[in-house]
């Protein structure tokens, strides 16, 4: 199920258990895959821990996927023991149903890949204009290399959260931290800090820093969804400055917002590990000892129904490996 922003299908609150009429239907709409392919793995490995770890998603979640199977069926198909899980009478009749069906599936479409002549997977993955210009864009070029048979349809929209509208495999998104049926991962907190070109710095040395930016221009990174300035006002509250947060210009991305910063026209707030090259140059100043959270991240994010698609799995694990050892100190290369 491809992850989608601002839609919404309206269900009924409760949906009645198929009957013995309903079973043989051509739709076959009330089989439930995803729960099947939960009783599976739990069932072969005989614990919940190696099942979610092989499905890549929670316990919860795994657990919730097989109930609903056993309400479907009403009976048990697990029973815990002492001794760890067992398979009751009715999970033993239905696993090697189970196995025997999703083997052959697979096994079908495979031989239909090969015939076909083609190996290519194409993922549609959303990077936000900042995140893929800094690190984003070596990310995929490594991924790419390294599975080539999977293609990536490349997407950005500079917005907070998933892109309104449009649909994707697998998303990075910035956004506040939050709960719901997705599952997120976070890669990047965003610290923020004010920056500017260094002949502005060297200006204002000795000044104040609620002096330095009643003076200057404030530079905003336009965020659909948000109001004007939403960052600059989360700084000044953190470090009580009385100066109006809500003025300035404000630019489509981060990475203009930076660039026009660097002409020496405003003050722009940076992560400084995310622009450290930029700072490492010289071509921007952070001039004060001010860095505050800004309550923002980038998180890897993705339908909870789509982690057992081997394409997916595989670029979720890709990056989070590549974000696992990287320090505030320094970007990814």
């Amino acid at each position: 199920m491809p992850l989608r922003a601002a839609d919404a299908v309206d269900e009924p609150r409760t949906k009645p258990k198929p009957g013995p009429a309903d079973l043989p239907g051509s739709a076959r709409l009330w089989l439930p895959l995803n729960a099947l392919r939960a009783f599976e793995a739990v069932a072969e490995r005989q614990s919940f821990t190696a099942a979610a770890a092989a499905l890549h998603i929670s316990q919860s979640a795994l657990s919730r996927h097989v109930g609903r199977l056993e309400d479907l069926l009403g009976c048990k198909l697990l029973e815990r023991r002492p001794q760890g899980l067992a398979l009751t009478p009715a999970g033993a009749a239905l696993l090697p149903v189970v196995a025997r069906s999703f083997d052959g599936i697979e096994t079908t479409m495979h031989a239909l890949r090969r015939r076909a002549g083609t190996g290519q997977r194409i993922l549609r993955v959303h990077m936000p204009p900042t995140f893929l210009t800094v690190m984003g864009m070596s990310l995929v070029q490594e991924f790419r290399l390294a599975f080539p048979d999977i293609s990536i349809d490349l997407f950005s929209w500079n917005g907070v959260g998933l892109p309104r509208g449009a649909s994707c495999d697998i998303a990075v998104v910035f956004d506040r931290p939050r709960y719901d049926d997705a599952v997120r991962d976070a890669l990047w907190m965003i610290a923020q800090t004010p920056a500017c070109a260094p002949e502005l710095a060297a200006r204002s040395k000795g000044v104040a820093l609620d002096a330095f930016l009643r003076n200057n221009e404030l530079l905003h990174t336009r965020l659909e969804g948000e109001p004007f300035g939403v960052l600059w006002s989360a700084f000044v509250r953190h470090f009580g400055l009385d100066i109006p947060a809500e003025r300035g210009l404000a630019l489509d991305t981060e990475r203009l917002t930076v660039e026009w910063a660097m002409t020496g026209n405003g003050v722009i707030l940076v992560d400084p590990a995310m622009f450290k090259r930029e700072i490492d140059d010289g071509r921007l100043v952070v001039p004060y000892d001010a860095v505050s959270d800004s309550g923002f991240g980038y998180f890897l994010t993705v339908h909870a129904d789509d982690m057992s698609d081997p394409a997916i799995a595989l670029f979720r694990s890709w990056v989070i490996q590549r974000f696992a050892h990287v320090q505030k100190d320094a970007v990814p290369a």
